[in-house]
């Protein structure tokens, strides 16, 4: 009786006993799938986490950083939308940083260990087909501010090009607050008459409407005209513009590119080529992905609001699929939601980010892409923290509208739509003109 009593004990012991957690067997994994993208050398993370040397001093600050839900940053609610790079850890890969942290860090086996995770020359996207910089460096000044700086680059392309993935990639990431590149086709207007290969300052491209700020009226950015499309954007933390099969963005035969440069001084100059890598499609594909952004320009902000909100809302005039989500704002940025009100009167909560994080701008990649109908009404509404108790805050007693810095504010939903190659993009955002009535007495 004795014997088995003790056999019984020993059982529990063993069952009780924490599993053995090493580095390579059990971490290394975690680390290869949901951090290295950023923690390795030259990318946006200030550590490495490719080698048990180099993440062993960090084991007790992922453990915090992973029960705060820190990281590896994931903001959107899971109470609306699912997504297909849905970057939040399962409990298991969390419960394994733990008792890692808790238990010595060991390291263990290296013969346990998984493949290294392999990276092309620092390009997310594969061996590129084609990549250009900006044709000139820039020097970024170790103080003051810097107005946002164009550089207009010709592509060469003697054809027409569908994109199927692009990437910007600053060389001086630490003074780079964003790039927005354009595609800009021939004969348009856009920056028209200014050099190209040179560094030059000028207003962001305006846009002829006049927004009712009662109402909320937004615009589909850069889809009110042909003289411009963007094409790609870069935030810290970001990701790569990659299409699904059958998909590309089309880049016209005689394009420029214009490279618009968002840099913030930091103490120390730094020396910027920032460069754009595209991977073609190998034939043309049936949908077209365009890029645009829901946006208000006629945001105010009162001094000391803690949660003040601004709508954007716009019209489709032509059936799209909306597939990825990006919101924008600055400093005060504090929440973020789409909403789609479809014809028949439904509503919709796409994508909601309750607590909206200015270091960390996140792509959400819908799970399954959406049919928004002709029709229907999409609005971004954003939320703004100008108060005292925003630890980020420029200047809680200013009144604060739309503009480029970072202690200005912005409200921008970004959205990746998809339409057939024959589509226009610009009749997304404006209602077609009817034919006109033939003359009486014509044939």
């Amino acid at each position: 009786m004795k014997k088995l009593a003790a056999g019984i004990v020993f059982a529990l012991a063993l069952q009780a006993a924490p599993r053995e957690v090493t580095f390579h067997k059990d971490v290394l994994p975690v680390l290869q799938k949901h951090c290295q993208e950023c923690h390795r050398p030259g990318e946006a993370a200030p550590m490495s986490f490719l080698t048990y040397k180099e993440s062993r001093p960090y084991a007790k600050t992922m453990k915090q950083a992973v029960l705060a839900k820190k990281m590896p940053p994931w903001f959107a609610d899971s109470h609306f939308g699912k997504f297909a790079n849905d970057r939040r850890l399962a409990q298991s890969e969390i419960d394994t940083l733990i008792a890692w942290a808790d238990n010595g860090a060991r390291e263990g086996n290296t013969a346990d260990a998984p493949a290294p995770r392999q990276f092309t020359a620092g390009w997310t996207i594969g061996k590129p087909d084609a990549v250009l910089d900006m044709s000139a460096d820039y020097k970024v000044p170790a103080t003051g501010t810097i107005e946002y700086t164009y550089f207009i680059v010709p592509t060469g392309f003697t054809e027409d090009k569908w994109v199927e993935k692009i990437e910007l990639r600053p060389t001086a990431r630490s003074v780079v607050h964003h790039i927005v590149l354009y595609a800009r086709p021939p004969g348009s207007k856009f920056l028209k008459g200014v050099p190209v290969r040179t560094a030059f300052t000028a207003p962001p491209p305006t846009e002829p409407e006049k927004h009712d700020p009662d109402t909320g009226q937004g615009i589909l950015y850069g889809l009110t005209s042909a003289g411009y499309e963007m094409v790609s954007v870069y935030v810290p933390g970001g990701v790569a513009y990659e299409t699904k099969p059958g998909q590309a963005r089309l880049i016209k035969a005689g394009s420029d590119l214009v490279f618009q440069m968002h840099y913030t001084s930091n103490g120390k100059e730094a020396v910027d080529r920032s460069q754009v890598g595209m991977v073609f499609a190998k034939e043309t594909p049936k949908q077209r992905v365009v890029n645009t952004f829901v946006g208000n320009f006629n945001l105010t902000i009162p001094p000391g609001a803690a949660n003040h909100r601004v709508d954007a809302k716009v019209k489709l005039y032509e059936d799209v699929i909306v597939q990825s989500l990006f919101p924008h704002m600055h400093l005060r940025g504090k929440g973020f939601e789409y909403v789609a009100k479809y014809p028949s009167g439904e509503t919709q909560t796409l994508l909601k980010v309750p607590n909206y994080d200015f270091n960390w701008q996140l792509t959400y990649q819908l799970e399954k892409p959406m049919l928004l109908p002709k029709g229907t009404e999409l609005t971004a509404t954003a939320w703004y923290d100008n108060s005292p108790s925003n630890k980020y805050n420029p200047d809680p007693k200013s009144q604060v509208y739309w503009g480029d810095q970072s202690w200005e504010e912005m409200l921008a939903g970004f959205v990746d739509f998809v339409i057939p190659v024959s589509v226009n993009p610009v009749d997304i955002a404006k209602p077609k003109k009817p034919a006109a009535a033939p003359k009486a007495g014509a044939e």
